[in-house]
Formats: C-alpha cells, sequence, structure tokens
C-alpha cells in the first residue's frame, strides 16, 4: 500500500468509528451534557465538522466552495471550536443537518485525500488565518485528522457510557 492508499484507510476507518458510536446514541440524548465529561454528541458531531474540515481539507487543498455551499463554517467555527462551550451549543443546530453536514466534510476528505500525489503530501499546507497547531505538511496535517478524530471518538463513547450506552465490542471468540 501507498502512503495515500494508508492515509485514505485510516481515515475512513476513523470516519466508520464516528458513525458506529453515534448512531447507537438515541438523538433525543444527543444534548444531555454529563458533568463530569462536561460535552455532549450534538457538540462532538459540529466540532468533528469544523475539524475535519480544517485539518484535511482547508490547509489541504484551501476552501471547497461545493462543500461551503452546504453548511455555514462561521456558525460552526462560534458553536464547536475551543472556544465555544458544549453547554452554549445545546439546540443551536439540527441534529439532521449535523448528521448531514458530517458526512459531507468526509467525503470530501477522502475525495482529497485520494487525489494526493506523494510529494503533494511532503508539501507545506495551503496558509491560512489560523496557523496549524501540530502539522508543516499535508501528511502531517491527514494524520493529525485521523489521531484527533480517535481522540473524539473515545470522547463520544465516555459520553455514551455516561448516558448509560457504554459501547460493546463484541469481541469474538476463536
Amino acid at each position: 500500500m501507498t502512503e495515500i492508499e494508508i492515509l485514505s484507510k485510516q481515515t475512513k476507518d476513523t470516519y466508520q468509528w464516528i458513525h458506529k458510536l453515534v448512531d447507537s446514541i438515541p438523538v433525543e440524548k444527543w444534548d444531555e451534557t454529563p458533568q463530569i465529561i462536561e460535552s455532549n454528541i450534538s457538540w462532538q458531531i459540529g466540532h468533528l465538522v469544523i475539524s475535519i474540515y480544517y485539518h484535511s481539507i482547508l490547509v489541504i487543498k484551501g476552501h471547497q466552495e461545493d462543500v461551503l455551499k452546504h453548511f455555514p463554517i462561521k456558525r460552526y467555527a462560534e458553536l464547536y471550536t475551543f472556544n465555544s462551550s458544549p453547554k452554549d451549543s445545546v439546540g443551536k443546530m439540527d441534529i439532521t443537518e449535523l448528521k448531514d453536514h458530517l458526512e459531507i466534510v468526509e467525503k470530501k476528505s477522502i475525495e482529497i485525500i485520494n487525489t494526493l500525489t506523494p510529494d503533494e503530501l511532503k508539501s507545506d499546507l495551503v496558509p491560512g488565518k489560523v496557523e496549524h497547531p501540530v502539522a508543516k505538511t499535508k501528511f502531517e496535517a491527514i494524520d493529525w485528522n485521523i489521531k484527533h478524530t480517535m481522540w473524539h471518538c473515545g470522547q463520544i463513547a465516555s459520553i455514551k457510557r455516561t448516558l448509560g450506552n457504554p459501547h460493546k465490542f463484541e469481541l469474538k471468540k476463536k
């Protein structure tokens, strides 16, 4: 497998984990914010929309109008970045829209990864208003997107557990 194929596969696997977790949580519980975690599923998904856009689309290929026409990026930046409060985002976005927007950025992210050349992976990020907190190259940004997304899968799994619905890995006996 090439580096691009590996990054694409890992990205797809990570996105499948998001859906495996959130699809098992009733939507009426998405805005519940357990005190111990101080986050909720709606905020986590909104945050993943904006972060996936940033880490695997914006700094890789620049703004993508075909994606931006589907969701209000400025609203996401207000509600779902590190400066926001999960409690303050409750009820601000429709859950169906959050899910749709997540799928849009996931699909575009994978599409972009699959069009990159090995040389592009080594190249600098597309410059923007905010310096990337971790990455200098496109490879590093995509790699960070995978790690960051899995970090949030862990948070989602913790929220799921506090809502009385622990994730069952369903280990298989040999």
